[in-house]
């Protein structure tokens, strides 16, 4: 089926962006009024709660016998696809011209979404959680109060496929060109073979069509995550256990570090693979998958070309890298920059350069 991109684009500002919730920084006391606003189409269940006694909650809707898993912000400060969630529920909810596709969604899926599932690491724009567990790697020994929570959502839904929701950093840019990785994919392996399961194929295959989808409106900014094992993820084990799983990792679009524009290609990329589930009886377009350039890491934030540093004990003129990293100060989201050895900077693209002319640089630093 195509799709009215220019009706969807249209749509998207007026019907299906959630307003309320923008910028990096999506804690669970910005979400909790919008859960419990939501329709009655959605069922709500509190699943559990936090190392911190926060409640975690799932979203289910849908009637039909395919099963879809969706969870972000496993990582607390990885916020982009809970903003695309909730515009996803907007769709769901009031789709302005695309029932039938909607439709066909909810009478062939049953979908169950749990949106925050590291409510104390978002308090505190953390990747771990208040255990000081990596979620995304605590698939194995579930160390994690809320690895469990998970665990036993996906024993007890027994999805057929899952999206893992993430955020990548802004140093990726997709090989081979100078655009950055506004969205990543991934199917992840089972094994250190990387061996090509019928699961693992029919993940690759909705992978290919999302991808189609978005070089329409992001022509080669769409990359390829590392499909390297490993042995303790949750992508690699939910996979293994036969749930197929589908890795967006949400990035960088030029001038965009609120990730305002790079959400919507987030929640065009769940719609387009949920409707691809939906619509699809055999998943065997797999193939495309592997033309879908890999993640390079060549980006910085920004390079300052002719500058002196502050606190260089020389008058040396040089180029500096930067790139931005971020903490909480008083319970606000602050940006600060880190500088890149100055022997990478040679081989590295920029998301902007400035000619400083020989002035000294000042900069905001931890």
């Amino acid at each position: 089926m195509n799709w009215n991109i220019e009706k969807l684009e249209s749509n998207y500002d007026q019907y299906y962006k959630e307003k309320s919730i923008s910028g990096l920084y999506i804690r669970q006391s910005d979400i909790l009024p919008l859960i419990k606003n939501l329709s009655p189409k959605f069922e709500i269940e509190k699943i559990g709660e936090s190392f911190e006694k926060r409640e975690i909650y799932k979203i289910k809707i849908g009637t039909g016998k395919k099963k879809i898993l969706i969870w972000s912000q496993m990582h607390g400060n990885e916020s982009t696809g809970t903003k695309a969630l909730f515009d996803f529920f907007h769709f769901l909810e009031n789709p302005n011209g695309f029932e039938k596709e909607r439709d066909l969604i909810l009478e062939n899926c049953e979908i169950s979404i749990i949106p925050m599932l590291n409510p104390d690491g978002a308090e505190v724009y953390t990747r771990v959680n208040r255990q000081n567990i990596d979620l995304n790697r605590d698939a194995v020994n579930l160390k994690g109060v809320e690895s469990k929570i998970l665990r036993k959502e996906l024993e007890d839904f027994n999805p057929k496929f899952c999206f893992n929701l993430h955020d990548q950093r802004t140093i990726f840019n997709v090989e081979g060109t100078e655009n950055p990785a506004t969205i990543s994919f991934l199917a992840p392996s089972i094994n250190e073979e990387r061996t090509l399961t019928d699961g693992r194929k029919e993940t690759m295959s909705v992978i290919s069509k999302m991808n189609q989808f978005l070089q329409k409106l992001i022509p080669n900014q769409v990359g390829r995550y590392t499909d390297e094992f490993y042995p303790t993820a949750t992508g690699d084990n939910f996979q293994k256990l036969g749930h197929n799983t589908i890795l967006i990792e949400a990035g960088h679009f030029p001038e965009d570090y609120e990730r305002e524009k790079t959400r919507k290609y987030n929640f065009y990329s769940l719609l387009i693979g949920c409707f691809d589930i939906a619509n699809s009886k055999i998943f065997n377009n797999y193939e495309e998958y592997f033309s879908i350039p890999n993640n390079d890491d060549r980006f910085v934030d920004i390079i300052y070309e002719n500058a002196k540093l502050e606190d260089d004990n020389c008058d040396i003129i040089k180029n500096i890298g930067i790139i931005f990293k971020y903490e909480i100060k008083n319970s606000e989201l602050i940006k600060y920059s880190t500088i890149v050895k100055s022997s990478e900077i040679s081989s590295k693209l920029a998301h902007k350069r400035v000619n400083m002319e020989g002035k000294i640089l000042f900069l905001t630093k931890k």
